[in-house]
């Protein structure tokens, strides 16, 4: 799978990689770029040089794993009047 990518595993590929099958086993998703970085210790700078562009996406599709889930939620949008700037200007 990695080839048709463009990847050539090395050791520190296989360690991402275990990290994640490891974490999804305990926690039943797919770990988020910054929970490899974190708790995987793998910083992210690395995690960008050895999966360039999408390493989250790349790293789960090597491993055999879904996609991870976003770490962001959408802000929901203020109800007018909400703050001070949504006032009107006089």
């Amino acid at each position: 799978m990695a080839e048709q990518i463009g990847i050539d595993l090395t050791d520190a590929h296989w360690k991402a990689i275990r990290f994640l099958r490891a974490d999804y086993a305990d926690h039943g998703e797919t770990a988020t770029l910054r929970r490899v970085a974190t708790v995987g210790g793998i910083p992210t700078k690395e995690l960008f040089t050895l999966f360039p562009k999408k390493p989250a996406k790349k790293m789960a599709y090597i491993a055999g794993l879904p996609k991870p889930r976003g770490w962001y939620a959408p802000v929901p949008l203020a109800r007018p009047g909400a703050c001070r700037f949504s006032q009107p200007v006089r």
